[in-house]
């Protein structure tokens, strides 16, 4: 298992959910909810410098017959830039199937409802991918999903 502080990224159209590992790669926990739109990758950077971070896992929102739609192209296109703006630090692309409909239903068996449950979906779902990330790669010993060129664009 690579050492070093990952970030874990839930892409949405209106939130972004920010996870982060501890140093060791054991384990995700929430960092913050990024509003979409102007500055969002510029905060998320800011956040790849204050933590440290040596990688960064976005979810791709695949449906469940694994194929991309709308979703999952502005998920790679947020990673894109993403990708070109935080440089040499890798950006990693891993299927997130499910991830928010999983964190709901984990917040909703904490008893958390309504708008707090909407105040932290995305970083629960951050988690969840960022968490999945890890144990794959615990498990395989190969870093998981697809790593994200780096274009002039």
């Amino acid at each position: 298992m690579r050492s070093g502080v990952r970030l874990g990224i839930d892409p949405g159209d209106a939130r972004i959910g920010v996870a982060s590992s501890d140093p060791s790669g054991f384990l995700a926990t929430p960092v913050e909810t990024v509003r979409s739109g102007g500055g969002d990758v510029r905060r998320i950077a800011q956040l790849v410098e204050e933590l440290g971070a040596v990688e960064v896992v976005v979810g791709l929102p695949l449906s469940l017959n694994g194929s991309e739609g709308p979703a999952a192209d502005k998920a790679r296109a947020l990673a894109g830039r993403l990708a070109r703006r935080v440089a040499p630090v890798p950006v990693r692309l891993c299927d997130e199937r499910l991830t928010t409909v999983s964190a709901e239903s984990i917040l909703r068996e904490q008893g958390r409802r309504g708008a707090k449950r909407r105040a932290v979906v995305d970083q629960a779902a951050a988690v969840l991918i960022l968490q999945t990330a890890l144990d794959t790669e615990r498990s395989s010993g190969q870093a998981p999903g697809e790593i994200v060129e780096v274009t002039d664009e």
